[in-house]
């Protein structure tokens, strides 16, 4: 008979507990996901079916075969195109800038050194505490005076960049880029704005790929400032969606058709950022 060091015995105990624990995060994982995806699908399950099915003792699990002829009727009420061109422009422009702007005075006040570093950080930080509601009417004075009423570059100036951003890069910045990494470029002649094209930007990418996947979904969801800055002629997609349901009768059939539109830039984007974020991780366990 064989008998195994205790050591190997403890290992293969160990083991095998492990496997069980696997089975139990596994479940809830997948217990989580389908929580998480339910109210997509079933959104698109009214979606393609009719209102009436609302009404149903027993509603249907299978999809119908009405989605694209209620998505025309979407098309046909509200100027969705117009909105989904705006809110593509809006959301795209006002992410690349705030992962630019954020990470590069997240690099600033974490690695540079300058008179009153430490205060701005914090007056930059206070401004988190002031509720966005308070700045919509002089906000829109603003806009009105710049002659911006009812124009694009009214919902996408104002959100170039925000204070979360700024504080999250700040935060990722300190302990991903090494001062030592920053003087050994800089004994090779690099100025300090190629050290943070070269050696910041890389090292922040994980986070600056979660800002951006964050900020997307902040601006193409933001409803409150574009229902006031932009007029129903051109409008972003969260405001199509609201006269949609505007009328006397609701047509949820519709509605969730076009809520079902509009979400699928956002798992694009979270499809190719998500990539960037498990990439960065990835390497930053192996360099480790």
């Amino acid at each position: 008979m064989t008998v195994f060091p205790a050591s190997l015995r403890r290992s293969r105990s160990a083991g095998g507990g492990v496997g069980r624990a696997n089975i139990w995060v596994y479940g809830l994982l997948t217990a989580f996901v389908l929580g998480s995806i339910f109210p997509f699908y079933w959104s698109f399950l009214v979606a393609s079916r009719d209102s009436s099915m609302l009404t149903e003792s027993i509603p249907p699990l299978v999809p119908g075969g009405n989605f694209f002829a209620n998505a025309q009727q979407v098309f046909d009420q509200v100027e969705f195109w117009r909105a989904l061109g705006n809110s593509v422009v809006v959301a795209g422009t006002v992410t690349i800038s705030t992962v630019f702007f954020s990470t590069l005075a997240g690099f600033a006040f974490a690695k540079l050194r300058f008179r009153g570093r430490n205060a701005l950080f914090v007056l930059v930080i206070a401004t988190l505490a002031v509720p966005t509601q308070l700045g919509i009417i002089p906000l829109y004075m603003a806009m009105a005076e710049f002659g911006w009423a009812n124009e694009l570059q009214a919902v996408i100036v104002p959100n170039l960049v925000t204070a979360i951003g700024v504080f999250w890069m700040r935060q990722y910045t300190v302990e991903a880029v090494p001062y030592e990494l920053i003087e050994a470029a800089r004994m090779d002649g690099c100025s300090m704005i190629r050290v943070f094209w070269h050696v910041c930007l890389p090292a922040v990418r994980p986070a600056a790929a979660f800002l951006g996947m964050f900020t997307f979904m902040m601006s193409w969801n933001d409803f409150l400032w574009p229902l006031i800055a932009l007029n129903a002629e051109n409008p972003t997609v969260q405001v199509a969606l609201e006269k949609l349901q505007s009328g006397y009768y609701v047509d949820y059939s519709l509605v969730l058709a076009g809520t079902t539109l509009a979400t699928i830039p956002i798992l694009v984007v979270f499809l190719v950022l998500g990539r960037q974020i498990v990439a960065g991780i990835m390497q930053g366990a192996v360099k480790g």
